[in-house]
């Protein structure tokens, strides 16, 4: 027998190796690409430097010191602890505690060579001499050119014959979480102090003004660092330090910075008119709850619901209404509440801006002209008096049983008994189920209710007719327009089956 030739096997063994070592060199080539790709993220990322002496050098000599004296009385709650030994001493001896000096120290930077510094408010607030203390140890008296309470931000200038060094204002907007940053200040006024940490979150309220957007960052920050700059790696300042979270009084890798992108414009208006000058839109506005979302048809829990519109007012130029729900403002969404102050704010009086609102369950848009926010402004949508009150009978009322309250018409017994507001309309509670779905989103006896589902109503029958409505059309909550004491909220409740 004659073997069969062999030569073609190897030839299919040859060529299975042959596409082997392809799938090896594409698998080798994508593991480079992906690798390479990374590495490119990394290095956009910026992984931590070996030193921060550099930036510490170049950073350091642009930030002060600032030192401030004012009176203090027995009843001021700014006391040290000799402070208040020597006042228990002066009691028990029949002496009258007298006025004294206090000194407070705090943080500081310089943004103009012409000597303009940047510092917290409360800082500065109520201080009768304020010096600036520079890298080099030369004091220098401060002169308070404006303030705002708003913010908590302060603007000095000090006189000197030679420029003093610089920093810039950085994009705090680029910052992201785990960013490194740098911050120096002048803490337990130790001075020149430097400190580095990441950014740990953005975009913080902590309940310490109408624009809060605090960074939040694990850089360590104490007393006497309020004021202080925080720098990102290429030396710009992205924050202002001012707060800390603290049982104990010290650092415990909380702290909060206010973005450089909300100061600059804040401080360049003082620095041009003494005072910040913000847009106005003349609303009263609540958060927007997923039950109240769903009561006003809202496709998701989202932007800012109007619960009043001052009178003559920008928004009521322009149209918009109690029970709006404001999605867009000037081209930016409003994600939350919290988030069309600071937009409206930041955007100058007297500019034309589209705003988008949901109105009635469905969308639609007006343009607003604003006004200048100030003191008129700000009082504009204050509550009313309520009238003297009278000797009348209270109405008895009817019972909307699905809610669990018990309403009545407005007459001259129930503004007497309620002391309600001049002018209010709609329906008052005279009484709340303790168990009932109202008493659940806190009704009280006295609310008034002005709208129900967006409608007003004038009678307990109007209430009626609009929760049957609601439940006929397959709807778990209805929303109450409140009017209590003059002041207005809209509130979901649900519907008693």
């Amino acid at each position: 027998m004659h073997s069969k030739p062999r030569r073609p096997r190897a030839r299919a063994i040859a060529l299975a190796k042959t596409g082997d070592m392809g799938r090896q060199i594409s698998w080798a080539l994508l593991v480079f690409l992906v690798v390479l790709l990374a590495g490119l993220k990394l290095a956009n990322a910026r992984s931590a430097p070996e030193s921060f002496a550099d930036l510490a050098e170049k950073s350091l000599p642009a930030v002060v010191n600032i030192s401030t004296t004012q009176t203090v009385t027995a009843d001021s709650q700014i006391q040290d602890l000799d402070d208040m030994f020597r006042e228990f001493l002066d009691r028990q001896n029949g002496d009258k505690p007298k006025p004294r000096k206090a000194t407070s120290l705090g943080s500081g930077f310089i943004i103009d060579p012409s000597g303009y510094v940047v510092t917290n408010n409360h800082v500065v607030e109520g201080a009768e001499e304020i010096t600036v203390i520079t890298h080099d140890n030369e004091e220098l008296k401060a002169k308070l050119v404006g303030r705002d309470e708003k913010t908590d931000l302060a603007l000095l200038k000090v006189e000197t014959k030679e420029p003093l060094p610089a920093v810039k204002w950085g994009d705090s907007d680029k910052l992201r979480i785990g960013d490194w940053v740098l911050a120096i200040g002048n803490p337990f006024g130790l001075g020149g102090t430097v400190t580095a940490g990441i950014v740990s979150a953005r975009q913080r309220d902590i309940n310490a003004g109408p624009y809060d957007d605090f960074i939040q960052t694990d850089a360590s920050i104490n007393r006497g660092n309020s004021g202080g700059p925080m720098f990102n790696m290429d030396g710009d300042v992205v924050g202002i330090n001012s707060a800390i979270y603290s049982p104990s009084g010290g650092s415990v890798g909380i702290g909060f910075s206010i973005p450089s992108n909300l100061a600059k414009g804040v401080i360049a208006q003082i620095k041009e008119f003494g005072h910040p000058r913000r847009g106005w839109l003349g609303v009263r506005i609540q958060t927007v709850s997923p039950e109240l979302a769903e009561g006003l048809r809202l496709p998701e829990a989202k932007g800012a619901l109007v619960s009043s519109v001052s009178t003559g007012g920008p928004a009521d130029k322009a149209g918009i209404r109690q029970g709006d729900v404001i999605l867009e403002f000037d081209g930016h969404e409003v994600a939350d509440m919290k988030a069309l102050p600071r937009l409206v704010a930041d955007t100058q009086f007297g500019k034309s801006v589209p705003v988008s609102i949901w109105r009635k369950g469905a969308k639609t848009s007006v343009t607003v002209e604003l006004g200048e926010l100030d003191e008129k402004a700000e009082a504009s949508l204050q509550s009313t008096q309520p009238e003297e009150e009278t000797d009348q009978p209270a109405d008895t009322g009817d019972k909307i049983a699905q809610l669990g309250i018990q309403v009545g018409k407005i007459d001259d017994a129930a503004r007497g008994k309620f002391d309600l507001p001049e002018g209010a309309e709609g329906v008052v509670v005279l009484s709340v189920e303790e168990d009932g779905p109202a008493a659940e989103k806190d009704l009280r006896a006295g609310d008034v209710i002005a709208e129900v589902d967006q409608k007003a109503v004038s009678s307990p029958q109007d209430v009626h007719e609009r929760v049957k409505s609601a439940q006929e059309n397959g709807y778990r909550l209805v929303t109450l327009l409140i009017n209590r004491q003059g002041d207005f909220q809209w509130i979901a409740v649900k519907i008693a089956q």
